[in-house]
């Protein structure tokens, strides 16, 4: 099972998104839908928002009445978290029983309109966010539900603002254009996109890119590895660490493009435990077979490790598992620093990465062919590493 995160500001376009989805076979997770079941009249729910702000927020026939209920919460922060302290929790917890009754084999797709503002980011395989433009949006609001300009502003103001809203993104769908536009790149992301990586997360299979290719430096690497350093967190266990190592951890780098990250175990055999189900039941599946890296200075014993991947098939990982204070650990952790810090040797790694990048038929080739300079290297960030007090 594939569970996707949906949000988008008021008037983006959100619903449109979900209806297309659910047109292509998504079970839908509405919460807005949700949050007006569990404030029903009779529930425990409408009692408690009663009891918390009078029955002057109930219409005459006794049911929620949500525009005085919006007039009193939008614009008044210590107003809408009583709100949501009474409404998120229940709407959560109904979230959940409809998605552990989704077949074993669907794409779920919770629409939150509120994703981002309670954090929830981290508990999806993939948070798609519908932008448009706040005019548009102002637009949108009075043309479909009459409402007035400054009760929508009040209204988008309330929310995330965009630049929160897209640092939370794995996707982007813009909205600015038509319905038609918009429905081509709701296809695309379901085809090429949600239904692979549906199929890897329930196979439990990694993508795997073998051809070599050097791309230039990407500025939201270090955005990507925080979305993915969350998602890892919350299936690993928040008190384990989490490093950005390898190239697209180095800022200037040409670097192929795959995230890698290091995630810190007390030992192999937690890593093999239950904690290798649960990095691939949040996406993360291990890669087959036996991994290690060459230990520096060469000749001694390989350094064992663990490898997971990614079963995104638009955003490749390599997730390195290693116990905490190792040789490996440390090595992943020294290279990146010492490259940070020195401008020269950051200079020329990219030079020696490009000339191997045209010699090297593929990835493996490219990794053994990069070995001896790693070897000079690695004495080199020993000298600074003693030099500076470095500590990992």
């Amino acid at each position: 099972m594939l569970i996707v995160g949906l949000t988008g500001g008021i008037g983006s376009g959100k619903s449109a998104v979900a209806n297309r989805l659910a047109a292509l076979g998504a079970v839908i997770v509405d919460s807005d839908r949700i949050a007006r079941e569990v404030v029903a009249p009779g529930s425990a729910g409408l009692a408690e928002i009663v009891a918390a702000f009078s029955e002057r927020v109930l219409d005459e026939r006794g049911a929620l009445d949500r525009a005085a209920l919006g007039a009193l919460v939008f614009g008044d922060e210590a107003a809408r978290r009583r709100l949501e302290a009474i409404t998120h929790p229940r709407v959560r917890t109904r979230s959940a029983e409809l998605i552990a009754a989704a077949p074993p084999d669907a794409v779920v797709v919770n629409d939150v309109p509120l994703l981002v503002e309670v954090g929830l980011a981290p508990t999806y395989h993939l948070v798609v966010v519908v932008r448009a433009a706040v005019a548009t949006r102002l637009e949108r609001l009075a043309r479909h539900r009459g409402m007035e300009r400054a009760e929508a502003e009040r209204r988008i103001a309330a929310q995330a603002d965009d630049a929160r809203r897209e640092a939370a993104a794995d996707v982007l769908l813009d909205n600015d254009g038509t319905l038609d536009d918009l429905a081509a790149a709701v296809d695309a992301l379901w085809h090429d996109r949600l239904l692979p990586y549906e199929r890897n997360v329930r196979e439990r299979r990694a993508v795997h890119r073998a051809e070599l290719v050097l791309t230039e430096p990407d500025p939201t690497w270090p955005e990507q590895y925080a979305r993915l350093a969350a998602r890892i967190r919350h299936a690993a266990g928040a008190d384990l660490r989490v490093d950005h190592i390898g190239s697209t951890a180095v800022p200037g780098l040409a670097a192929k493009d795959v995230i890698d990250i290091q995630l810190t175990v007390s030992s192999l055999a937690e890593a093999d435990g239950a904690l290798g189900d649960r990095l691939a039941d949040a996406g993360f599946p291990r890669l087959p077979g036996d991994w290690w890296d060459n230990p520096r200075p060469p000749g001694s014993t390989r350094w064992a490790k663990r490898l997971h991947g990614s079963a995104d098939p638009g955003r490749p990982v390599h997730l390195h598992l290693r116990v905490d204070g190792s040789p490996g650990w440390r090595y992943a952790l020294l290279m990146r620093d010492h490259l940070r810090a020195d401008p020269a040797q950051r200079a020329a790694y990219l030079q020696v990465k490009r000339e191997l990048a045209a010699a090297a038929p593929d990835s493996a080739t490219y990794g053994t062919l990069k070995d001896p300079w790693f070897d000079e290297e690695h004495l080199r960030a020993e000298e600074w590493a003693a030099r500076t007090g470095w500590r990992p």
